[in-house]
């Protein structure tokens, strides 16, 4: 007698469905994972920027979405910056009065100290695009920060334009922090001016000296005693006025962070 055959099993095709879900629930795992090592991270991240936002004098408010004390300077070096010059610009409101914000004065500043302001300044002025509104050198009088005509004043203007105010503070900001004398000093071309506010380049340079050294007593505590403007029309020249490009040269306000020795020859205050 024959056996009974068995019918034949068809084929599942079906089966992929378990690999493909151990593949599926693998792959869930492991996007879980990254996810998780992710937050880590940021986290960890967050920290590390937290500290250098501290190591370099940043305000904490910047995770506020406030802007923080140096969001526009940039980390690159700068030869001998000491960290506290690193925060000069930039949380001041001009051009309301106050007090100055680098709490007390350090004392004299020297040739160091004079050098350490300018690599600050010239950092902060290459980072805004404003080398050409302000140059800057040390002489046997000094720092000297030459204000051009064109980055602070309109052509027969002696008020100082809005846009000139946060380098204004930048600078005042760095050169009030010693006690050494402040002068400063307007410049004018040799072209003639007569109007009824300015009838010769001596009212017009001595105007501009004088708005910027009420600008610092409004704005900053400063010794009235150790700053004074003067105005030399076009009898003291930085370059020859025979080019437009001497000319405009010569168009400026000098601050003046008077060196030890010069301090020395200024007139003596009455003792009280």
């Amino acid at each position: 007698m024959a056996l009974k055959r068995e019918p034949e099993k068809h084929a599942n095709h079906e089966r992929w469905l378990v690999s493909y879900a151990d593949f599926i629930t693998l792959l869930f795992a492991v996007f879980t994972t990254l996810y998780a090592m992710s937050q880590t991270d940021k986290q960890k991240a967050e920290e590390v920027m937290q500290s250098l936002r501290e190591s370099f004098g940043y305000s904490t408010m910047a995770a506020a979405g406030q802007k923080a004390v140096l969001d526009s300077m940039d980390l690159r070096t700068i030869p001998a910056i000491k960290p506290e010059m690193a925060v000069i610009p930039m949380t001041r409101k001009m051009p309301v009065a106050g007090q100055r914000q680098g709490g007390k004065s350090k004392g004299q500043a020297e040739e160091k100290d004079f050098k350490e302001i300018q690599s600050a300044i010239e950092a902060y002025l290459i980072k805004h695009g404003a080398q050409n509104k302000v140059s800057i050198g040390i002489t046997n009088r000094g720092l000297v920060i030459s204000l051009k005509e064109a980055g602070f004043f309109d052509s027969g203007s002696a008020t100082v334009k809005a846009s000139g105010y946060q380098i204004l503070n930048t600078i005042i900001e760095a050169m009030t922090q010693y006690s050494n004398p402040l002068r400063i000093e307007g410049h004018t071309d040799n072209i003639p001016i007569s109007s009824s506010q300015f009838p010769s380049n001596w009212e017009l340079s001595t105007a501009r000296s004088t708005n910027v050294l009420r600008y610092v007593l409004r704005s900053y505590e400063v010794d009235p005693s150790s700053i004074s403007a003067t105005g030399y029309a076009e009898f003291r020249p930085m370059a020859e006025n025979t080019t437009s490009e001497g000319r405009a040269r010569n168009r400026r306000v000098d601050i003046v962070l008077l060196s030890g020795d010069m301090a020395k020859t200024e007139p003596v205050k009455p003792q009280p």
